[in-house]
């Protein structure tokens, strides 16, 4: 039987980012001095994981390296090294490198040698500056309750069961692992290879008496083993360097010439031959899934199939009498259905802590670059939503939180002048609202000086020079495009993208951005998302025979239109006067070239909706239901089309498009510049 390993290492490159991110977190948690021994272990654990896996795998830089960083968590957790914020920083450069590295591999792409040996030299200086002490010492030093003698000899007897190779497990890593340690011989035993006839390429016939010369103690070559620790016989024992003691005369071999003989056998079993993956350059997108969900979409299944049955039953000998019957067994296949529905979604739910999990990390660099103290403060991490929506909001996040940590939280000396405490506080919370999730990123900094974004956007010509702005609306302009207050340039911000972005991302997430901010206090950056992309809670409209979708999260409210608050500007744009404020109005029968009921405004209805911040009215000729639809891409089955954000299939089989505001508005300003419109009569 043939075994593809390559099948597993999707697995493997998984499970190591996540132990990654425990090393990252663990080693951000880490007390200088003396610290915590279980959270040492843990980073620890992490790290040997990775590298048993690398080594399995044939992943040789990658174990490599991974070694060397376990060495020094090692010394960390035996007490012989105290924890110190050099040790941590490199360590911290190094899971950096080795989260490059396990990416590198995955899409077989060539790994960095040059950052990769550079940091692998200054996790070696750092080993041995901690034992220079011990140098040049021939003398037995007391570790633990081992006795390790300097220089010397090793006698291990390895002795594989026969399944060995079915593990995944192949001699010839170990053998690498042990001459890292010292200098190798071994005999191979081959009495138990049977005739050839007999032969079994996955079986097991060789073992080993290996003769290591090594000052490591006998934890340190057990820890190689340890991965076959059920599937082997193995002996360890500790000889003195001066009894020049030859190894047996019989097959004695060098490390590398046994590598040769264990080969010679490997090559025969597929199932543990080295494979180069085709496809892990292509992403591979997973999740997982608790089983409670796997649970509940397989019960919902089971009623489905309950009404399915109960309504094939009524079609075969279907009577009018059987009508009410047939009523509830479509209402009970409704309920059903949604029901599944809101399960499947429920299955690409994850929690938000997989985007805040980032930060800690971020917030001790930035802090540590900008020379500020600051605490970071995070709840609601298991507040969840889509998949989709959460691997697109992270870059966003990240620009709204370094701006908050750059030009938001003060100066140490700054803040004390103040009267404020000189650590700072930085808050991310997340919750749901509605059919949202909500993120704020709050800090208690010096907050937005308005004079200041005012200055600087008349000096770029965003306002005029005498125009009065509420304050929302001041807040606003640090959205514009190039638009930056900072008086130096850095690498942290100053050169005015960054924040257009995090805008424009999030609209085109459907969601909205909301600042409050008070000088000296501190702002608040408030972003609301729909929990998923995938489905659409939608105001369905009516333009002539035309059917469009409006999200209904962007309706503000719908009414019958009064003539006498219609207004015109420079005989394009039309103006409706709602209350104390004047908002535009966009045909769309005019936009997308439709014939409409009725042109006149007092025959139709205008539909309030909220686009990049402004108030809009959409001109329709009726209003249908509200109900949710799932979203297809226009762009990936068709092509892009300006205001449209996507379709979806209704109930009769019809194609409904689905509106992009923030298009229409655009493709709305884009005719009123190229084509004047007549005035319409209804408000000539």
């Amino acid at each position: 039987m043939s075994i593809d390993m390559s099948q597993f290492h999707q697995v493997f490159f998984e499970e190591s980012f996540e132990g990654l991110d425990i090393m990252e977190t663990g080693l951000m948690d880490l007390d200088l001095g003396a610290a915590d021994t279980e959270e040492i272990n843990t980073i620890f654990r992490a790290a040997h994981s990775i590298k048993g896996g690398a080594g399995t795998f044939g992943f040789t830089d990658v174990a490599s390296f991974t070694h060397v960083m376990e060495t020094l968590l090692d010394e960390m957790r035996d007490g012989t090294r105290e924890v110190t914020r050099k040790a941590v920083d490199l360590l911290l450069v190094s899971v950096d490198c080795l989260r490059e590295m396990l990416s590198a591999v995955d899409a077989e792409e060539e790994i960095d040698q040059d950052r990769t040996k550079k940091l692998q030299n200054d996790l070696e200086t750092i080993l041995a500056e901690g034992s220079e002490a011990s140098e040049n010492t021939a003398v037995v030093v007391e570790s633990g309750t081992e006795n390790v003698v300097s220089g010397g000899v090793w006698s291990i007897s390895f002795r594989p069961h026969s399944h060995l190779f079915k593990t995944g497990n192949d001699p010839v890593r170990m053998f690498r692992e042990l001459e890292l340690l010292g200098e190798l011989t071994s005999k191979v035993e081959t009495s138990k290879i049977p005739p050839f006839s007999e032969f079994d390429p996955e079986e097991s016939y060789l073992s080993w008496e290996i003769s290591l010369k090594s000052d490591c103690s006998e934890a340190e070559i057990q820890e190689i083993f340890e991965w076959v620790d059920e599937d082997c016989d193995l002996k360890i024992i500790q000889a003195a360097a001066d009894k020049n003691e030859e190894p047996p005369q019989s097959l004695v071999v060098e490390a590398s010439k046994a590598e040769v003989v264990t080969k010679a056998v490997v090559e025969k079993v597929p199932a543990i031959k080295k494979k180069t993956a085709k496809n892990t350059g292509n992403e591979s997108s997973s999740i997982r899934v608790g089983t409670d969900k796997i649970d509940a979409l397989i019960n919902m299944v089971g009623e489905l199939v309950i009404t399915q049955s109960m309504l094939s039953q009524m079609s075969e000998n279907f009577k009018i009498e059987d009508i009410e019957r047939l009523k509830d067994g479509i209402d009970q296949l409704e309920r059903n259905t949604r029901e599944m529905q809101e399960n499947v979604m429920q299955i690409r739910m994850l929690p938000i802590s997989f985007s805040f999990n980032r930060f800690p990390r971020l917030v001790r660099d930035l802090a540590s670059t900008l020379g500020k103290n600051i605490e970071l403060k995070m709840s609601g991490e298991q507040t969840e939503l889509d998949k989709t929506v959460m691997e697109k909001i992270g870059d966003p996040l990240v620009h709204l939180v370094r701006n908050s940590l750059d030009h938001g939280i003060e100066m140490p000396d700054v803040r004390k002048a103040a009267g404020k405490p000189e650590i700072g506080i930085l808050q991310l919370n997340a919750f749901h609202e509605g059919g949202n999730i909500v993120i704020e990123i709050i800090d208690d900094g010096a907050g937005l000086n308005k004079e200041r974004i005012l200055s600087k956007a008349r000096e770029n010509g965003l306002i005029g020079e005498n125009e009065v702005l509420p304050d929302e609306k001041i807040h606003e302009l640090i959205f514009a495009p190039g638009f930056s207050t900072a008086a130096v340039v850095s690498d942290v911000s100053g050169r005015g993208v960054g924040m257009d972005v995090v805008m424009r991302n999030i609209r085109d997430l459907g969601g909205v951005v909301e600042i409050k901010s008070e000088e000296g206090v501190g702002s608040t950056f408030t972003i609301r998302l729909p929990l998923t992309l995938a489905i659409l809670d939608g105001q369905l409209i009516r333009v002539g025979e035309h059917v469009y979708i409006i999200p209904l999260i962007s309706i503000i409210e719908s009414l019958q239109i009064e003539l006498e608050n219609c207004n015109k500007v420079a005989g394009k744009a039309e103006l409706y006067k709602l209350r104390d404020e004047y908002i535009s109005v966009m045909r769309l029968h005019e936009l997308f070239n439709v014939i409409p009921n009725s042109t006149q405004l007092d025959n139709g209805l205008l539909v309030v909706a909220e686009s990049e911040g402004q108030k809009v009215g959409l001109f329709v000729d009726d209003l249908m239901a509200q109900q949710q639809v799932v979203i297809k891409s226009l762009e990936t089955n068709y092509q892009k089309v300006d205001g449209i954000s996507g379709a979806t299939i209704l109930g009769d089989g019809t194609v409904a498009m689905i509106l992009d505001l923030p298009g229409l508005a655009a493709l709305s300003r884009k005719k009123q510049k190229t084509k004047p419109r007549i005035l319409e009569e209804a408000v000539a």
